[in-house]
């Protein structure tokens, strides 16, 4: 008798398709594009502490700031792993 799960698991790999698993391979690639932009974000995150600290007036628009060049990396990220996901 199947779980709940797994009943589920084929419902939805009836309606989107199989699920395609990554090569070994393909996940030390997506891992070192995880490295890469987590060092890049805590290199950003360290740079606007240090301009956050010496200038507090602009401290809102620097967050701001800060939370778009995030976002726009993790854009990057997500990107640069779906053409391994897309190969």
């Amino acid at each position: 008798m199947k779980s709940a799960y797994e009943l589920a698991m084929e419902r939805m790999e009836k309606e989107s398709g199989p699920t395609r698993q990554l090569s070994d391979e393909e996940k030390t690639k997506t891992a070192e594009i995880d490295k890469v932009y987590d060092a890049k974000i805590a290199e950003l995150n360290l740079m606007f502490d240090g301009k956050i600290a010496a200038n507090p007036v602009e401290a809102e628009s620097l967050r701001n700031e800060l939370v778009h060049e995030t976002a726009r990396l993790e854009e990057k990220r997500e990107a640069d792993k779906d053409q391994i996901w897309k190969s």
